[in-house]
């Protein structure tokens, strides 16, 4: 069946758009993390991968269950006026990095941060986006 100009007309004015759906804009970082479960007190190294004022991109040693409470600090590199940001996250999702480490890539979505702790965070990706 062979398509009509008009048809091809109205097909081109139709097409995909993907759309970002965060409310907040997500920054590549490379930064360490230290993390445990709510109910244990021993941290885990980790490394966020990208992160925004909603939550974060991190790779963790241990695989974390969906639904499930974190204890994160965020630190800041060395010669930052910033430390570091304590935040309590729920593991939004779970997927398998393939690298040589085998950690899992889990996406945190904030919960809990302190008013003082969101505006030192809010500083550092306001400077990353001027960068």
């Amino acid at each position: 069946m062979e398509t009509t100009e008009e048809e091809k007309k109205v097909k081109s004015r139709f097409g995909l758009a993907n759309f970002e759906r965060r409310r907040h804009p997500r920054f590549s970082v490379d930064l360490p993390i230290e993390y445990h479960p709510v109910n244990a007190s021993t941290d885990h190294p980790g490394r966020a991968g990208n992160v925004s004022e909603g939550g974060l991109m991190a790779y963790l040693a241990e695989k974390p269950e969906l639904g499930q409470y974190l204890q994160v600090k965020l630190f800041f590199p060395a010669g930052s006026d910033l430390e570091q940001v304590e935040m309590l996250t729920e593991v939004a999702w779970v997927d398998i990095h393939l690298g040589e480490n085998r950690d899992y890539r889990s996406g945190l979505k904030f919960v809990d941060i302190s008013p003082d702790h969101l505006n030192k965070l809010s500083s550092f990706l306001f400077n990353l986006s001027r960068i």
